[in-house]
C-alpha cells in the first residue's frame, strides 16, 4: 500500500504542468464558461444580443476569459483588460449572465500575486470604478428587482480581492515563519561550530601546556644523564628518575585532558591550580632552575577558573625559562589584592654554572636553548588563557637583564567563566 501511494504520488508531480500552461486551461475554461453561460440563460428584456457590433458580445466574453493564461505574469494589465471588458459589455446592454467570471478571477490574482497595499490600493480603485459603471449602466434597468445582480457583481468583486489579499498574506507568514526557521536552525549551527571551536582550543593549551612543559624537563634532564652517566653515575641516576616523574605525572594530566573527548556526560576533571605549584617548583629545580616563591596571603579562596589558568602561566613561563635560559634564578611572585590577583615570573638570564654541583654545557639539551628554540605558541596561550577571564598579559625582556612575564587577573567575574 505505501509503495502505491508512493508511486502515485510520483506520477503527479511528473504529470504536473507548467503556470503558463495551467493559466492557459483555465482561460479557455472561463471563456467557454461565460460564453455558454449566456447562451444558456433567457434573455432579459430589453437586452442587446451577443451579436450585436459585429458579435461584439461573444469577443468580450472570449477575450476576457482568455487573457487569464497571462494572469500570474501581468496581474494589473489582466485586471484592467477584464474591467474595462466587464463595463464595455454591462454598458452596451448585452444580456446580465454570468459574463463577471474573467473578472472576479482577475482580482483575485491583483492580490493574491501582487506586492500587498499597492495591489489592493489599485484592486480597490479598480471596484469602485466598477461599481459606479455597473450602477450608471442599470439605472433605467427593468425590471427594477434586477438590479440586484449588480450588487451581487460588487460584493463578489470584495470577496475575489479579499480572498487573494488573505492568500497572499498567509503565504507571507509562511514564508517569514520558514525563513525564522532556517535563520535559528543557522545561528544554532553557528552557536555549535562555535562551542566546538572554542573547545577545541581549550583542549589544545592544555595539551600543549602539559606536553612542552614535560617535554622541556625531559630534554633537559636527558642531556645531563648523557653529560654525567660516565662521570658522575649516580647523579645520572636521579636525572633518569626526574624523567620518569615528569613523563608520568604528563601522561596522567594528558589522560586527564583527552578523556573530555570520551565523556558521554561531558564531564570535566579537576584542572591543575596553585595546589599543585610546590610539585612544578620541585620540577623546575630539578631541571637546574633557583626558583623563589613570594606569596601574599589571600583573604578570599580563588575562582576555580583563575586558579588554573594562575597555574598553567607559571608552568608555561618556568617552561620556557627552561627551554630558552637554562639553569638560572626564577622569581614567582603572587600578589593578592581585593579584586585582582596580579602574577609575576621573572628570571635573570642566562649565567655560568657553578660549584660542585654544576654540570657544565651539556650538548644534549643543546636543542633547547634560547639560540635554537623555534617560536612557539606558549605566550600566545596564556594570553588567550587571560582574555578569556577578562584579564591582561605582558611579556618581554627586562632591563637589567633576563625575561618577565606579568599578568593581571580579577576575580570579580572569572568564577563565570570555564576553562
Amino acid at each position: 500500500m505505501r509503495h502505491y501511494h508512493r508511486h502515485m504520488k510520483l506520477r503527479a508531480v511528473r504529470i504536473r504542468l507548467p503556470v503558463l500552461a495551467q493559466d492557459a486551461l483555465l482561460g479557455v475554461f472561463v471563456a467557454v464558461m461565460q460564453v455558454q453561460g449566456n447562451l444558456a440563460k433567457p434573455s432579459d428584456v430589453g437586452a442587446r444580443p451577443l451579436t450585436d457590433f459585429g458579435y461584439l458580445g461573444f469577443i468580450l466574453l472570449i477575450a476576457s476569459g482568455l487573457v487569464l493564461a497571462v494572469r500570474r505574469r501581468w496581474p494589473v494589465p489582466v485586471f484592467i483588460a477584464t474591467a474595462l471588458a466587464s463595463l464595455a459589455y454591462y454598458t452596451i446592454g448585452f444580456s446580465d449572465g454570468p459574463g463577471w467570471i474573467a473578472l472576479f478571477v482577475a482580482l483575485y490574482t491583483l492580490t493574491a500575486y501582487g506586492d500587498g497595499r499597492r495591489s489592493v490600493a489599485i484592486a480597490g480603485v479598480g471596484i469602485t470604478v466598477l461599481a459606479t459603471g455597473w450602477l450608471i449602466a442599470a439605472a433605467d434597468i427593468e425590471p427594477r428587482a434586477a438590479i440586484g445582480w449588480v450588487f451581487f457583481r460588487i460584493a463578489a468583486s470584495v470577496m475575489a480581492a479579499a480572498l487573494g489579499e488573505s492568500v497572499r498574506s498567509r503565504r507571507v507568514v509562511a514564508a517569514e515563519a520558514l525563513e525564522r526557521a532556517r535563520q535559528a536552525e543557522r545561528t544554532r549551527e553557528e552557536e555549535a561550530r562555535s562551542r566546538v571551536g572554542a573547545e577545541r582550543l581549550r583542549i589544545a593549551r592544555e595539551v600543549h601546556d602539559t606536553v612542552a612543559h614535560a617535554i622541556a624537563i625531559i630534554n633537559v634532564q636527558a642531556g645531563v644523564t648523557a653529560y654525567l652517566l660516565d662521570k658522575r653515575p649516580e647523579r645520572a641516576r636521579e636525572a633518569l628518575v626526574a624523567i620518569e616523574q615528569t613523563s608520568a605525572q604528563a601522561l596522567h594530566e594528558m589522560r586527564a585532558v583527552l578523556g573530555v573527548l570520551r565523556d558521554s556526560d561531558n564531564g570535566r576533571v579537576p584542572h591543575p591550580g596553585l595546589g599543585q605549584v610546590n610539585e612544578l617548583t620541585a620540577i623546575a629545580r630539578e631541571a637546574g632552575l633557583d626558583v623563589k616563591l613570594d606569596v601574599t596571603s589571600s583573604t578570599t579562596p580563588l575562582p576555580s577558573a583563575v586558579d588554573h589558568t594562575v597555574y598553567r602561566i607559571l608552568q608555561e613561563s618556568i617552561t620556557n625559562v627552561i627551554r630558552h635560559v637554562g639553569p638560572t634564578r626564577v622569581t614567582v611572585a603572587l600578589d593578592y589584592g581585593t579584586d585582582v590577583l596580579e602574577v609575576r615570573v621573572t628570571d635573570e638570564g642566562g649565567r655560568d654554572a657553578s660549584g660542585d654541583d654544576a654540570v657544565g654545557p651539556q650538548p644534549a639539551a643543546g636543542t633547547v636553548n634560547g639560540s635554537s628554540a623555534e617560536p612557539g605558541r606558549g605566550i600566545v596561550g596564556m594570553r588567550e588563557r587571560c582574555g578569556l577571564l577578562g584579564g591582561e598579559l605582558t611579556a618581554g625582556p627586562r632591563p637589567c637583564g633576563g625575561f618577565e612575564v606579568k599578568a593581571r587577573l580579577p576575580l570579580a567575574s572569572a568564577g563565570t567563566v570555564h576553562q
